[in-house]
């Protein structure tokens, strides 16, 4: 796979690389998707262009068949990590569910700046990622998935999620093939 085009307006959207979060067991380590999503963020913000960083606070509140948890989480653990170098001009979107756009006045930030494209980085691949890029897509946006700045819990879900939605939704490639585009695409200020 590979990703085709960034479009001048685009944005990179983090999706819950926070401290409760990257700290569980994941497939692909935690550390080098930290490191990807970094690397991008750092890009975006040298084109001037919007970097949001999403964390989860909560659960929807539907019923569903299995038991949640009810085990207290550390006061900290809704905070993101501190390599993703928080900045002022980032935007920053807490979420009660598994998409980003739910509740969370996201699609307005981004019409508002005129972003017709989004590249997702983040955990969980098959949760929130996957989630938020099904939401990116049916409100028009055109979604890249940085496939290096990704991971989940279960070993194949990058690769079920990429042969579900990729294919039909979304391009995906590498951090650095989507650093590269991004060159193509904003040449530096």
């Amino acid at each position: 796979m590979t990703v085709t085009a960034l479009d001048p307006n685009t944005a990179l959207v983090i999706v819950d690389l926070q401290k409760g979060i990257v700290s569980y067991p994941t497939a692909h380590p935690a550390t080098d998707v930290v490191q990807n999503a970094r690397r991008l963020a750092q890009a975006f913000r040298t084109h001037a262009l919007p970097v949001v960083l999403v964390n989860v606070v909560g659960g929807a509140p539907g019923r569903v068949e299995q038991a949640r948890s009810s085990v207290e989480r550390p006061p900290d653990w809704a905070e993101l990590v501190p390599e993703l170098d928080l900045q002022t001009r980032d935007h920053r979107i807490s979420k009660k569910t598994w998409g980003a756009f739910t509740q969370t006045g996201l699609e307005q930030y981004l019409r508002e700046r005129g972003v017709t494209q989004i590249v997702l980085a983040g955990i969980s691949t098959s949760i929130g990622v996957e989630s938020t890029a099904r939401q990116a897509h049916e409100l028009g946006f055109h979604v890249a998935l940085a496939t290096a700045a990704l991971a989940g819990v279960h070993p194949d879900a990058r690769r079920k999620s990429g042969t579900r939605i990729v294919s039909i939704l979304v391009d995906a490639g590498s951090t650095q093939e989507i650093l590269n585009r991004l060159d193509q695409t904003r040449p530096h200020p």
